[in-house]
């Protein structure tokens, strides 16, 4: 059975990652859609919904990259 840590360790360091935000698709309704939601988001300052949208942009089911 092994010690258990006894003092304080070094906190883990996650890489800072800063992607640009998706770009809606010319001619597709969903993107156009999310993209308006994560403007409105923005603005009230939701960042978790402006976190959805982008990975729901990236992740678009219509299959147009």
């Amino acid at each position: 059975m092994s010690e258990p840590t006894r003092y304080s360790t070094a906190p883990v360091e996650l890489p800072l990652r800063l992607k640009p935000d998706p770009t809606p698709v010319e001619g597709c309704a969903g993107c156009t859609e999310l993209a308006n939601v994560r403007d409105r988001a923005r603005v009230v300052g939701d960042m978790a919904t402006v976190t959805d949208c982008n990975v729901y942009m990236r992740r678009h089911p219509e299959g147009h990259q």
